[in-house]
């Protein structure tokens, strides 16, 4: 019982921590359906439901229990802060294919090649290169090619 009331403790603490960034800041969408909207309330009109997990979104500002957020296309609008999460995750830019390496190095084989819209999680980012995984598949991916982060942006 003393162990539950401790991961109990633990996971409150971290969901009350990451409601506290100051934006801006990235974070993706939790949950398979999530309606933004023109206000921080449910009374204001819905103008975007998404229907994809792990998209990444940049927090651009706080307002209890509402986030005003912007997604990759550029489109702001406010949503609940129950379907969002502090999970990191990437978008593939539009382009062609997009290589996927075994080691964070552009001479390194390719383990698969990502097309454009594809979403991953981001494992760790050192500034040029990033580790995703995207349907239980990891290797490297060139910051540049994704959508998700700050230009330069390490993730450990």
């Amino acid at each position: 019982m003393r162990k539950l009331f401790v991961v109990a403790l633990l996971c409150f603490a971290t969901v009350a921590s990451a409601q506290d960034k100051t934006p801006p800041y990235w974070a993706s969408i939790a949950s398979g359906e999530a309606m933004m909207r023109t206000g921080p309330g449910r009374n204001y009109p819905g103008v975007w439901l998404y229907q994809r997990r792990d998209l990444p979104i940049r927090v651009v500002q706080v307002y209890p229990n509402w986030r005003k957020i912007e997604d990759p296309d550029g489109q702001q609008g406010w949503m609940l802060v129950t379907l969002l999460s502090d999970r990191r995750t990437a978008l593939v830019k539009p382009g062609g294919l997009r290589d996927i390496r075994t080691k964070p190095d552009a001479s390194a084989p390719v383990r698969y090649r990502a097309e454009a819209g594809v979403v991953g999680r981001i494992e760790q980012c050192d500034g040029i290169w990033c580790k995703l995984t995207v349907g239980g598949r990891s290797g490297f991916i060139r910051q540049g090619d994704l959508n998700g982060l700050s230009v330069g942006e390490t993730i450990d």
